[in-house]
């Protein structure tokens, strides 16, 4: 069914997006990236604006605790030889020079700084350790269906329903934007929960509109 919006409300669905534009990964925005003369293809609902930097991770999600597949830059001041850029493993653990494995899945950038220090005294002689997440690949959202953008998306800061629908190009001309579902795991068990579009963009059931966690996945028919 093809929908049509209204300028304005379009507008209000829009703005509940805004700040989620610079989440998409490089490749998704540079494509969204239009030429001075490009027009909306047709059946886009709300398409991502231009490309803007990236946010910080560190920055985005304050007290972030580590995850399996993320990239990890351990630096140790003076030491060349015991810094690395790793990452970890579905284990949960990283190698490094030296110190061999440890469990870096579960603690914060400072957490792991804390236990690297401590660990690399028997090696250094008072060691400074800097750690920096470089990519985040433990925590994503996944999106299929009727949009024009499908696939996996970092969550790298809170993001609702709204905000990856715009970033993954918005719906396409037969979507069944009323039976918009989100598939998440709660406590062992799944969970589905319902997003209708046409309600939201005329300030109908707002609360629909939740923050995603990672791992949900979202179900455009």
């Amino acid at each position: 069914m093809t929908a049509k919006f209204h300028s304005k409300s379009i507008a209000k669905a829009l703005s509940f997006a805004l700040a989620a534009t610079a989440l998409a990964p490089a490749t998704t925005r540079a494509q969204a990236t239009p030429g001075p003369n490009a027009k909306p293809a047709a059946g886009v609902v709300a398409a991502a604006p231009p490309a803007v930097a990236p946010v910080p991770v560190l920055a985005a999600i304050p007290d972030y605790l580590i995850g399996a597949e993320d990239v990890l830059s351990i630096v140790f001041w003076r030491d060349k030889e015991m810094s690395t850029e790793v990452q970890v493993r579905p284990d949960g653990k990283i190698t490094l020079p030296l110190l061999n494995e440890v469990r870096a899945a579960g603690l914060t950038p400072g957490q792991l700084k804390d236990l690297l220090v401590e660990e690399s005294k028997k090696y250094v002689e008072d060691p400074n350790v800097t750690v920096v997440v470089k990519q985040i690949n433990s925590r994503k959202v996944f999106i299929t269906g009727e949009v024009n953008k499908p696939g996996p998306y970092a969550l790298m800061a809170p993001m609702t329903v709204m905000q990856l629908l715009v970033v993954a190009g918005g719906l396409r001309d037969y979507a069944h934007s009323e039976k918009i579902t989100i598939m998440r795991t709660e406590n062992g068990k799944p969970v589905s929960l319902v997003f209708n579009y046409k309600e939201f963009v005329k300030n109908k059931n707002l609360k629909q509109n939740i923050d995603l966690k990672p791992g949900d996945t979202i179900i455009v028919p």
